[in-house]
C-alpha cells in the first residue's frame, strides 16, 4: 500500500520531467538515428553558434559535447556579439580563434554578414543553433538569412538546431515596408513574427525569400524558375524542439546577448528596442538593461532616475554615460501580450524639446519597419488607432506564417 502510494505522488512529478522542453541541439544529441548523423559521423562540420549554443543541466558548449563524441569541427560562425558573447550591440566582431578548442572563428557581423564560398570550401554539413528572441530587428534571423544565401550557392546542407521562442506567443506590430531593408530587417514580416527560428527559415525558404532585393518601395523576389534553379542541390533540415508550444514558457538557460540579461527585458524588448532610434536611454550602461527608459530631458511627474556609467564588454560608451536621466521604472512591469506602445507616447509627450526626441537618420524608422509610427507619435494619435493600422498587414502575414508552423 505504501508502495501505491508513493508512486501515485511520483506520476505527477515523472510526467512533468517528461514534458520539459528538448531544445533541437539536444535532439540531435540524443537521437543518433537522426540522418544528419551520417555526415556528423563521417565529414567536416562547420557551426553557425554562440554563448546560448548550449546544452544539458551544466549548459555545456554544443561545440565541446559534439567534439567529446568525435564530431569534426573545422569552422565556428559567429553572429552579432561574439562566439563567446562578450561584445556590445554594434561592436566589431572579430575572426579568430575559439581559445578553448583552437577552432578558427569567422565573424558574420560587419563588413562579412555572408561567409563565402572561400570560408565554406571543405565543408560537407552546417550546424546553425542559435538563441532567437522572436523580434525582427534581432539579428540573428538576418544571420540566418545570409547563412541560408551562402550554402545554397555553395551546396552545403544546412540543419537548424531549433530552440523556443520567447515571444513567441504573439503577433504583433507594422509589417516592414521595402524602403527600410535593412540588417535589422530583412523581411516583410511585423515586429513579432510569434515563429521559433527553424520556423521563420521555412518560411524564409518557402516564401521565396532568398536572395530578395528591393526596388524602390516594393520588395523583389528571384522569379521561380531562378529559384528552383538556385536551391537545386541545397537542402533545409529543422530539427525539431520536443514537448514544445509556442505558449509554453521558457526561461533562457543563458543570456542571448550582454544587454539582455534576463527573462523580464527580454519580454520587455519588443517594446523598447524602438527607443534604440530616439535619444532616451534604455538602460545600457546600468545593471538593469533594457528595464528602464530615461532622459536628462524628461520632465514627467515623479520621475524614475539613473545614471549610465561605463560597463566592460557590456555598455562601453552607453547613451546619456555619466548624465542623470528620468523617465520610468519598468522593472516591475508587467509584459503584454502586445507591443506596448504606452511607453513610447508617455516618453515623446513628456519629453522637452521634442524635436531632440528622434535621432537625426532613419534609424527609428527601420527599427518600426515603417516611417508611419514616426509620424503617428509626433501627431499624438492615440494607441488603439495606431495599433488598428497594422491590422490588414498583420492578417496578411498571419496567412503566411500558418503554412510554416511546426508547433501549436
Amino acid at each position: 500500500m505504501k508502495r501505491l502510494i508513493l508512486l501515485l505522488f511520483l506520476l505527477p512529478l515523472f510526467s512533468f520531467a517528461q514534458d520539459t522542453i528538448v531544445t533541437g541541439a539536444e535532439h540531435l544529441l540524443s537521437d543518433t538515428s537522426l540522418p544528419v548523423w551520417e555526415t556528423l559521423k563521417k565529414g567536416k562540420i562547420g557551426i553557425v553558434g554562440n554563448q546560448t549554443s548550449v546544452v544539458g543541466e551544466n549548459n555545456t558548449h554544443l561545440v565541446d559535447t559534439l567534439r567529446a563524441k568525435g564530431v569534426r569541427i573545422t569552422t565556428i560562425f559567429c553572429p552579432e556579439h561574439g562566439f563567446r558573447g562578450q561584445a556590445e550591440a554594434g561592436a566589431r566582431v572579430q575572426d579568430g580563434k575559439d581559445a578553448r578548442t583552437g577552432i578558427p572563428i569567422i565573424s558574420l557581423y560587419g563588413k562579412n554578414k555572408k561567409p563565402s564560398l572561400e570560408q565554406l570550401k571543405g565543408i560537407d554539413l552546417v550546424l546553425f543553433d542559435l538563441q532567437d528572441v522572436g523580434c525582427r530587428f534581432y539579428t540573428y534571423i538576418s544571420t540566418l538569412t545570409y547563412v541560408m544565401e551562402a550554402c545554397a550557392e555553395a551546396n552545403v546542407p544546412l540543419v537548424i538546431l531549433d530552440r523556443p521562442n520567447p515571444n513567441a506567443h504573439y503577433v504583433d506590430g507594422p509589417v516592414l515596408k521595402a524602403q527600410y531593408k535593412s540588417f535589422v530587417g530583412m523581411h516583410p514580416v511585423p515586429i513579432v513574427y510569434g515563429m521559433t527560428i527553424g520556423e521563420y527559415g521555412k518560411m524564409v525558404f518557402g516564401e521565396r525569400w532568398l536572395w530578395m532585393t528591393t526596388e524602390k518601395d516594393t520588395w523583389k523576389q528571384l522569379d521561380s524558375a531562378t529559384y528552383a534553379q538556385r536551391i537545386r542541390k541545397f537542402s533545409l533540415t529543422v530539427v525539431e524542439l520536443q514537448h514544445y508550444t509556442h505558449a509554453t514558457p521558457y526561461a533562457l538557460p543563458v543570456a542571448p546577448s550582454p544587454n539582455l540579461q534576463n527573462d523580464h527585458a527580454i519580454k520587455l524588448y519588443p517594446s523598447l528596442c524602438l527607443f534604440e532610434g530616439t535619444n532616451v536611454s534604455v538602460g545600457r550602461g546600468t545593471k538593469w538593461p533594457f528595464e528602464l527608459l530615461g532622459t536628462p530631458n524628461y520632465h514627467g511627474s515623479k520621475p524614475f532616475t539613473f545614471t549610465p556609467v561605463a560597463i566592460p564588454g557590456v555598455s562601453e560608451n552607453p547613451p546619456f554615460k555619466e548624465q542623470l536621466c528620468r523617465g520610468l521604472d519598468l522593472r516591475s512591469a508587467k509584459p503584454l501580450p502586445q507591443i506596448d506602445l504606452s511607453y513610447l507616447i508617455t516618453m515623446y509627450r513628456y519629453t522637452n524639446p521634442r524635436s531632440d526626441f528622434f535621432l537625426k537618420n532613419d534609424f527609428f524608422s527601420k527599427l518600426a519597419g515603417t516611417a508611419t509610427l514616426r509620424k503617428q507619435i509626433e501627431k499624438f494619435v492615440p494607441e488603439d488607432a495606431i495599433r488598428n493600422s497594422w491590422q490588414r498587414e498583420l492578417k496578411q502575414f498571419s496567412l503566411i506564417r500558418s503554412r510554416y508552423l511546426i508547433y501549436k
